[in-house]
């Protein structure tokens, strides 16, 4: 279902932009002297979209301008929201499990982010662990954050993430792999003044 939505998306993100692309070279190429076809809103370079006549129609009806942007607004409304919804990553709902049965099983990704979190945030060193899961349910990645204290060395770190916490987490889910970025950052503490 997600795969659907999201080539519907891409479709219509790709007609809107050809669209708006379009409608925005014509009146470009109008403004900059082309003539323009008898059917065309601009006759020339010099004309307005509106004109006089057209801008007072309507104002005898004070619903009128408050109607149209109502409606602007609100077309600009659900495009902010068309845009955050594209551009923003969404986190893993569910991981699919291989049960061994040939149908498998659903397993929590927050639950698994949170197992992970706990087995990472335990390694030596580790201040605190931030897991989120991306990718499908099928072929999941993590996105791990470690903050760490000032004495461990980052490679160790790395390593014991991902000979410990990752490959456990890998193998209890039946997962062939379970790709990973891993950021790392480390905790500042206040200099102490000798002397």
């Amino acid at each position: 279902m997600r795969t659907v939505l999201r080539t519907v998306n891409r479709v219509l993100l790709g007609l809107v932009g050809l669209v708006l692309l379009a409608l925005g070279g014509a009146v470009l190429a109008v403004g900059l002297g082309v003539e323009a076809p008898s059917w065309w809103i601009h006759d020339s370079r010099d004309d307005v979209l509106l004109s006089g006549a057209e801008r007072t129609r309507w104002r005898d009806a004070g619903w009128w301008w408050p109607a149209v942007l109502a409606a602007l607004a609100v077309l600009v409304l659900l495009a902010l929201w068309w845009l955050v919804a594209a551009v923003r990553r969404r986190r893993l709902a569910e991981v699919l499990v291989d049960t061994g049965d040939g149908e498998g099983a659903l397993l929590r990704g927050r639950a698994l982010e949170h197992v992970l979190a706990d087995e990472a945030g335990a390694l030596d060193g580790v201040s605190r662990a931030q897991v989120r899961l991306t990718g499908r349910r099928s072929a999941p990645a993590a996105r791990t954050r470690l903050l760490l204290e000032p004495h461990v060395d980052p490679g160790e770190a790395l390593h014991h993430l991902t000979t410990r916490a990752l490959a456990h987490a890998r193998n209890s889910a039946g997962l062939a792999s379970l790709p990973a970025e891993v950021r790392l950052k480390g905790v500042r503490h206040p200099a102490e003044r000798v002397g």
